[in-house]
């Protein structure tokens, strides 16, 4: 979800899609690595919240922009800081 309405779950926010991929990042990792890691959670129905892969790239772009992850020396998505 782009825009949030009147209300709108954690989970289904930019924010809280950015905390699962941080998550996920906890060891650097290719973008489709990332993104088949992602695809399992979301099949597994473990997080409430289903996005699709445009909104990933979103909360990417989002965690970029904050400086939280960047791109290493192999070209893999890592946290800026450890």
């Amino acid at each position: 979800m782009l825009l949030p309405e009147k209300h709108i779950n954690f989970s289904e926010s930019l924010w809280g899609l950015g905390g699962v991929i941080l998550k996920i990042l906890e060891k650097p990792k290719y973008l489709d690595d990332l993104l088949n890691d992602y695809q399992k959670i979301d099949n597994s129905k473990s997080f409430p919240a289903s996005h699709s892969i445009n909104e990933v790239v979103l909360a990417l772009d989002l965690l970029f922009a904050i400086g939280a992850i960047t791109k290493n020396e192999k070209g893999e998505l890592a946290y800026a800081v450890n």
